[in-house]
């Protein structure tokens, strides 16, 4: 083994047992996000990028098993993305599916796909429900696979079927706004039920949301790691546990 690696591996271990076990997350999204310009610094096609950033997820998911992770959110692709031209949206759409069974032939996690399903191709949307029902047993995580996923469709969504529920029990609009609440609409978010994120991670550098989890993030901690998704190793999310483990959270309060 080369001096660099067990200099590495040392560096990991150091980080894993500096971690306050009773300050981790119990929620963490992760916005995976740099394939596409980890192919290209690589000189490969883009296809190459979205299957090395598809391999890196399981991976993840053991360490997140491994911090006593309760749920992850993996944000695979966005309603934008379906903007994207066929010649990459098309392999990109078969190489989330192929991964989504991998997932489940795996028998470990809870999958939960949240997005608009509808906007996907049947085939796409149809790999996604099967992968939810021959899960739905597991014990271990939960993971929300977001796919055609956006933050704004989400809440549009959440009081489009806030307001079908009230409607259908014979409330008016003028009895709703009496009573609405944010718990109303929190009812019926893609997430319903499950707790807030309390750590978002994005990889590549950038330090933005865009639009991931709007409603559901109010209060989470964010960490922006300057890896592609790719290259993000065990080290770079124990660096995340510790950043998130080390800062006071004051949840609005």
């Amino acid at each position: 083994m080369r001096v660099s690696d067990l200099l590495y591996s040392a560096y990991e271990r150091h980080v894993q047992h500096s971690l306050p076990v009773e300050n981790l997350p119990r929620h963490v999204g992760v916005m995976l996000d740099g394939n596409r310009r980890w192919a290209k610094a690589r000189g490969a096609n883009t296809e190459s990028g979205h299957q090395a950033g598809a391999d890196n997820i399981k991976p993840l998911l053991g360490w997140c098993e491994e911090a006593g992770v309760e749920v992850v959110t993996l944000w695979l692709l966005s309603t934008d993305n379906l903007n994207r031209p066929t010649a990459e949206l098309t392999p990109l759409l078969s190489i989330i599916e192929r991964a989504v069974q991998g997932l489940a032939a795996e028998g470990r996690w809870r999958l939960h796909p949240v997005g608009a399903l509808d906007l996907l191709p049947d085939q796409t949307a149809t790999v996604l429900k099967e992968a939810a029902d021959r899960t739905a047993d597991a014990d271990g995580l939960m993971v929300n696979i977001a796919v055609g996923y956006g933050g704004r469709r989400e809440i549009a969504d959440a009081v489009r079927a806030m307001l079908q529920e009230q409607a259908a029990q014979g409330r008016s609009l003028e009895e709703l706004a009496e009573i609405l609440d944010v718990e109303h609409i929190a009812d019926h978010l893609y997430t319903k039920g499950q707790p807030d994120p309390d750590l978002v991670i994005r990889t590549s550098g950038e330090q933005r949301l865009g639009g991931f989890l709007l409603w559901q993030s109010a209060h989470s901690e964010f960490y922006f790691c300057e890896a592609y998704w790719p290259d993000f190793r065990r080290v770079d999310f124990l660096r995340a546990l510790r950043a998130y483990a080390e800062r006071d959270r004051r949840l609005g309060r």
